[in-house]
């Protein structure tokens, strides 16, 4: 049987009495092997359809989080490169926005096919380089970026039944940045529907998880993309910048913490650029007591603790009916006694690390802060952190008050805040007291109790007993401080279209 204390079996005989000498057994390791991925050591700038050295002669390193060793140099690119890369897109506009929808919905078949074959290596890069479970990667991120790009390759052809009786034609050349959260998901959200409406991209990743999107830039020209249809930038904030308030780029894309999601506003409102910002989440997750308990403590898990709190949608402010609420905060406990946190590549490991050593401090400084405005702490005390790489362990807050800073501020790690409600009314004020409208769960057995709160939500996506589900026929969004416009699904394609 498991031990719920140290999450390990215990063995005893059949008739149930302790042995006199009970063993105990863990996990054995099953790690991925990072055979299948060749990571050059060197990166450049992809632009043209060549691998191009940057201007600035500089490079930066990118590093395992899960170890902080040193995985590849990566181009820094300056504002040069971005002209050259802006060039480059706009030359390759006419082109390729002339081509047939069937034509260009060819290669974004070609291009998803070879990430489905290529998809044991991305995943284990993507693990590497942004330091999330190889679980995760290979069973929702690789799978989802081959889905977007064969639901927009479908697309392609079918534009003037997007819009009935109007006139669509490509907005033009692209700007796209992208964060490190999703780092090969975001970019087939924004690149996939570019594409299919006939744009050109320059794509900028964060700095921190360039090495998915470089791959991606060999697996384009696999498939025979046309040269300059996509370039790749890299660089940090003066390289996305440079991109934004480049006068030839006709759409900005941006996903990203809602502080520079504001700057880029800003910088592109006396212009005629269009925008899409995907910013900032302090998702609430609605518990009411004649919800199926213990399916809503693993939603709880999944929505916060199995990403590391990396997800901008996360479930990071949990609101239970005060009638369930010890007993839901038990179970977690239980729960999140057999988390698993170690070694991203291990297909045992429930929580990987968190991306980078700036990330870590935010979390470890906000959850002090947490503890000093008061509230119930809690996190499993037989989880032991690895000596070596950013980790943090789960953790949440009990009788948290909507004024705390944990319930207020979005915590990019696995930092859960609990707050209690007595009615729905009361619940649902709770969920919208929160400068951001991204997400929500509503977890209840009543069909016309969801639909009710639900339709008083303010959150661009709501999940009814589930949570983080995510498919390429759905739009994604937020309200408010979460951002602009939506991504994914048919209204996924406006931002990239000129509708007359």
């Amino acid at each position: 049987m498991l031990d719920m204390q140290t999450n390990k079996l215990k063995v005893t005989p059949k008739d149930n009495k302790p042995a006199v000498n009970s063993f105990e057994f863990d996990y054995a390791p099953s790690l991925e092997s990072t055979k299948v991925v060749k990571i050059n050591l060197k990166n450049d700038l992809f632009i043209n359809g060549k691998w191009v050295a940057p201007e600035s002669k500089k490079y930066f390193t990118t590093i395992n989080p899960a170890t902080n060793d040193v995985l590849a140099e990566v181009a820094e690119g300056n504002e040069a490169d971005v002209e050259k890369a802006v060039y480059s897109a706009k030359a390759a506009l006419s082109n390729w926005s002339k081509l047939s929808g069937k034509e260009r919905g060819r290669y974004l078949y070609r291009i998803a096919r070879i990430i489905q074959e290529r998809a044991r290596e991305l995943a284990v890069l993507e693990t590497l380089d942004n330091g999330k479970p190889i679980k995760e990667t290979r069973d929702v991120d690789i799978p989802l970026v081959a889905a977007h790009f064969f639901y927009y390759a479908g697309w392609a052809d079918k534009l003037d039944y997007v819009f009935p009786g109007k006139k669509t034609s490509p907005v033009g050349v692209v700007g796209q940045v992208i964060p490190w959260n999703f780092p090969l998901l975001m970019a087939a959200w924004k690149i996939a529907p570019a594409l299919a409406c006939g744009n050109t991209v320059v794509l900028k990743p964060a700095e921190t998880t360039p090495l998915t999107a470089l791959k991606l830039c060999e697996i384009l020209d696999e498939a025979g993309l046309p040269p300059g249809v996509v370039n790749v930038v890299t660089g940090a904030g003066d390289t996305g910048a440079a991109l934004v308030s480049h006068k030839d780029i006709n759409k900005i894309a941006f996903t990203g913490s809602t502080e520079v999601g504001k700057k880029i506003a800003l910088a592109v409102a006396n212009t005629n650029k269009k925008l899409t910002l995907e910013l900032g989440g302090k998702s609430a997750h609605i518990i009411f007591e004649d919800a199926a308990i213990d399916q809503a403590v693993e939603g709880i898990v999944n929505g916060i603790f199995f990403n590391q709190g990396h997800v901008c949608c996360a479930g990071s402010r949990l609101l239970v009916e005060e009638s369930i609420a010890k007993t839901i905060v038990e179970k977690l406990k239980a729960r999140m006694r057999q988390l698993r946190i170690g070694n991203p590549l291990d297909k045992n490991t429930d929580i990987g690390a968190i991306n980078s050593t700036t990330e870590l401090t935010k979390i470890q400084k906000l959850v002090e802060i947490g503890k000093a405005e008061g509230g119930e702490y809690f996190e499993p005390e037989n989880v032991a952190l690895p000596t070596k790489g950013n980790f943090h362990k789960p953790c949440f807050f009990s009788g948290v008050a909507s004024a705390n800073t944990v319930a207020r501020v979005e915590i990019f790690g696995p930092v859960l805040a609990i707050s209690t409600f007595r009615t729905p009314a009361e619940a649902v004020s709770k969920a919208n007291d929160t400068p951001y409208g991204l997400a929500a769960g509503v977890w209840s057995e009543k069909g016309s109790k969801i639909h009710q709160v639900a339709g008083q939500l303010k959150a661009g996506v709501i999940w009814a007993n589930t949570y983080n589900k995510f498919d390429p026929t759905s739009p994604f969004g937020g309200y408010f401080e979460s951002g602009w416009g939506r991504e994914g699904g048919r209204h996924g394609l406006l931002p990239y279209l000129e509708v007359q």
